[in-house]
C-alpha cells in the first residue's frame, strides 16, 4: 500500500501544479468565459461544437482539476486509513481535499455569476493551500524526514514564529499578485522597479491599476528582503542541520527566481512562458515555506511535551 500510497502522491502533487499554472493560463489568456456561463459543460454541451482557443484553455483546466480531484481524494483516504498514525496526516487530508473543492466552487461560481476581481484574486492562494497540502503528505510518505534526520531538530521560538509570520506575509503578496492578473495591471507600468524610472516619486499621477501595481512590487520587495534575513539567521543557527541548511537554500534560490521572472514580465512585455514560470516559482516557494512550517509545528510540540515533562518533576521534587 505505501508503493500505491507514493505514487498517488506524486501523481497528485503534479496535477495540483499543473492545476496552478492552468489558472494561471486561464487568467492571462482571458480564457475564464471560454466556456460561456455553463458550468461544469460549455455552452451547455457535452462536446463544444465551437471550438475556440479560450474554450480549449479554459475546459482543458477543468478536466485536469476534475481528474486530479479524484486523485487528491483517493490520496487522502488512503493515507488517512493506512498512515494516520503519523501526527499530521489526518489533518493534512481534511485541508487538501477542503480547499480544493473550495476552489472549485469559487471557480464555478466565478464562471455561473460572476465574481468581483477582489474575490477572484482568493482563487490562486486557496489553491497554494491544497497544493501545499498535498505537497507535505508526499513528503511524508517518502519519509522525508527520516532520510533528513529532521525529527532531531529543534526550532527556537523566535524562529518559528518568524516562520509562520512570512507565510502569511507571503499569502498577502500572492493575492497582491493575483489582483494585478484579475484587474489587467500587468503592463500598467512600462518600467522596473519602479513604474517611471525617470520620475520615480510621481505618486499622485498614478492610476488605480499602477497603484495595485506598486504595492504588489513593494510587498514582493519586502517578501524578497525578509526572507533573505531569515536564510542568515537560520544558516547561522542550523548550519548541521541538512534540512535547514538546504531548504533554505533552496527557499532563498526560489524567492530570487520569483524576483527575476517578475521583472523579466515587464521586459518582456508580458510574455506568457515567463509570466507561467513566475507563477510556478512562487508555488514552489509556498510548498517549502509549508514544509519549514511543519517542522515547527513539531518543534512546538516538542517543547511543551518537554516543558509538561519539567514542571511535573518540579512538582514530584517540591
Amino acid at each position: 500500500m505505501i508503493k500505491i500510497l507514493k505514487w498517488l502522491s506524486v501523481v497528485a502533487t503534479i496535477g495540483m501544479t499543473f492545476i496552478l499554472i492552468g489558472g494561471a493560463l486561464v487568467t492571462k489568456t482571458d480564457s475564464g468565459d471560454g466556456c460561456g456561463d455553463s458550468w461544469p459543460l460549455c455552452h451547455g454541451q457535452l462536446i463544444p461544437s465551437d471550438i475556440s482557443p479560450e474554450l480549449v484553455i479554459e475546459l482543458s483546466h477543468r478536466l485536469v482539476s476534475g481528474i486530479v480531484g479524484i486523485v487528491v481524494l483517493l490520496l487522502s483516504y488512503f493515507a488517512w486509513k493506512h498512515i494516520g498514525h503519523i501526527r499530521e496526516v489526518k489533518f493534512l487530508s481534511f485541508l487538501s481535499i477542503f480547499f480544493l473543492v473550495l476552489q472549485g466552487l469559487i471557480g464555478a461560481a466565478a464562471v455561473m455569476w460572476g465574481q468581483s476581481d477582489f474575490v477572484l484574486a482568493l482563487h490562486f492562494g486557496i489553491s497554494l493551500i491544497s497544493f501545499a497540502s498535498v505537497f507535505l503528505l508526499m513528503l511524508l510518505i517518502f519519509e522525508i524526514d527520516k532520510k533528513f534526520d529532521a525529527s532531531s531538530l529543534f526550532i527556537k521560538k523566535s524562529h518559528r514564529l518568524h516562520i509562520y509570520a512570512l507565510s502569511i506575509y507571503t499569502m498577502i503578496v500572492v493575492y497582491t499578485g493575483a489582483l494585478v492578473r484579475h484587474i489587467n495591471a500587468n503592463l500598467v507600468c512600462g518600467d522596473w522597479p519602479f513604474c517611471t524610472n525617470s520620475s520615480p516619486l510621481a505618486f499622485s499621477e498614478y492610476s488605480f491599476e499602477q497603484w495595485v501595481q506598486m504595492g504588489h512590487r513593494l510587498a514582493a520587495g519586502i517578501l524578497f528582503i525578509w526572507t533573505v534575513i531569515l536564510f542568515i539567521q537560520m544558516i547561522k543557527n542550523y548550519r548541521h542541520s541538512r534540512v535547514m541548511y538546504w531548504g533554505w537554500i533552496v527557499t532563498v534560490s526560489l524567492i530570487s527566481l520569483q524576483v527575476f521572472f517578475g521583472a523579466m514580465i515587464i521586459f518582456t512585455i508580458l510574455n506568457l512562458g515567463v509570466a507561467l514560470m513566475h507563477a510556478l516559482v512562487i508555488t514552489c516557494y509556498f510548498g517549502m515555506l509549508s514544509y519549514f512550517i511543519l517542522l515547527s509545528s513539531r518543534s512546538a510540540a516538542m517543547e511543551k511535551k518537554n516543558n509538561g515533562v519539567n514542571n511535573n518533576k518540579n512538582i514530584v521534587q517540591g
